[in-house]
């Protein structure tokens, strides 16, 4: 099937229809030369057929000529002929009397008006003319039938040539264009040696080697960015970390300090594998090793550290597996990954269950919680958008009263789920969701 989307298509049709189109505009010169040429002949040829009658029988109401000439004085012509005739050569279609039985046949008939006389002067053209006193008409007779035959063969020549032209001159055309695509697809070795044409391809060239300096110099700043920026927080971290282990061996071990110590040393190492996790998205996927990584006990463990959201809460949570599932990913990115999601059911849920089920193919995080309003699903991956209070319970369909403003009750930036994105495409994996008929969200991660 035709791709009409394709340039080379569209250059191939246009030029067939072009050539189409001048074929149909030289048929039709054709048509209507030949139509007037016959019409001058055959109105000559009755005019010279109206005076030779007159010197033979004079003054007569009707004049016949075989075979097919008939000549009526004006008010001697049948009423179907007076209503239609003028002093142009006209054709109607009538009806005659064979031998083989009724036919139709063409009627070519004009009005001429000779010393205040009106005749109608007819020719069936099912008849052959007097040619003898007429040579000129049947020598265009014949040529018409060769310069049809010869505008039929010109007509299929021309076509055919047209398909062909347009095959060549297509490529030629888009040869450019494809040489900038292999040269966009090669990292760009070779489009320095396409900026230099003056064509059209040199201008799109020019713009797109351009564009690519310009995003080359945005991801180099980005890249020295996150890296000076991890480089110059590990320090603090660490000190944070070391002043916390001090600050643990200084107490006594049933001091009630120890869970603050411990909270700080937990909090400074969470924050170093955040830190680790945004060098590894600022990197490309195909350059990062993917280690075997136990999705339970990244599960289990991101479950655990979060679980102080739900302290005042009427909440269960619990994992499902019915084993232990391996994936090939940086431990890192899926901590952070699945953190996220398990971070948004908790404070999201308010009463109800929390459930992580894993299998072979993905890992689900379903929760009992308000949801997603419809109106929010075409915003639900943009950074900093979050849930409000002028939205509607996907469970209940109520409007939500500012009380339940998520805003108020949970604190957050609205980058959880732009970043789990993010990490879904670093990785190729994909990320769904889909509102529980119950009330809530489940999201899933397919990571095979």
């Amino acid at each position: 099937m035709l791709n009409i989307d394709s340039i080379a298509n569209k250059f191939r049709l246009s030029y067939f229809i072009f050539a189409l189109l001048l074929c149909a505009a030289f048929v039709s010169i054709f048509l209507y030369a030949e139509s007037r040429i016959e019409q001058d002949l055959v109105k000559a040829r009755l005019l010279q057929q109206l005076e030779l009658s007159q010197e033979k029988y004079g003054d007569q109401p009707i004049y016949v000529a075989d075979p097919g000439i008939k000549i009526y004085r004006y008010d001697k012509a049948p009423a179907s002929l007076q209503a239609i005739a003028n002093d142009t050569v006209q054709e109607t279609s009538v009806t005659v009397n064979k031998a083989s039985g009724a036919g139709h046949a063409n009627l070519h008939l004009f009005a001429y008006t000779q010393d205040g006389q009106t005749y109608i002067l007819t020719y069936l053209e099912n008849t052959e003319m007097v040619m003898e006193n007429y040579p000129v008409l049947a020598i265009f007779e014949h040529l018409e039938d060769i310069f049809a035959d010869t505008l039929k063969v010109a007509v299929i020549l021309s076509l055919l040539i047209a398909a062909i032209f347009s095959q060549l001159s297509s490529k030629q055309i888009i040869k450019p264009l494809l040489d900038l695509k292999r040269a966009v697809e090669t990292d760009h070795h070779n489009l320095s040696d396409l900026t230099h044409l003056p064509s059209e391809v040199g201008v799109l060239a020019r713009a797109i080697d351009e564009k690519n300096h310009k995003l080359e110099q945005y991801l180099k700043r980005e890249q020295l960015f996150t890296g000076d920026v991890s480089h110059e927080l590990r320090t603090p971290l660490t000190i944070i970390m070391g002043a916390s282990e001090v600050l643990a061996s200084q107490l006594d071990a049933d001091s009630h300090l120890n869970e603050f110590t411990n909270r700080i040393s937990t909090t400074a190492k969470e924050t170093s594998e955040i830190i680790t996790a945004l060098l590894l998205l600022s990197r490309a996927p195909e350059k990062l090793d993917a280690p075997q990584t136990s999705i339970n006990n990244i599960a289990l463990a991101e479950m655990q550290r979060l679980k102080y959201l739900l302290r005042y809460k009427s909440v269960t949570c619990q994992i499902i597996a019915e084993q232990e599932y391996i994936a090939y990913v940086r431990p890192e990115l899926l901590k952070m990954a699945l953190g996220n999601l398990i971070k948004n059911a908790f404070q999201y849920t308010d009463d109800g269950e929390v459930a992580i089920t894993i299998d072979d193919e993905k890992i689900t995080v379903a929760d009992t919680g308000l949801g997603i309003p419809e109106a929010m699903m075409p915003l639900l991956y943009e950074r900093f958008e979050r849930l409000t209070h002028d939205y509607q319970d996907e469970g209940t369909g109520k409007t939500l009263s500012p009380e339940h403003d998520i805003n108020h009750k949970v604190e957050g930036s609205g980058l959880g789920l732009s970043i789990v994105q993010r990490i879904m495409s670093h990785m190729g994996w994909q990320l769904t969701h889909q509102a529980n008929s119950s009330g809530g969200s489940t999201f899933s991660i397919y990571y095979k």
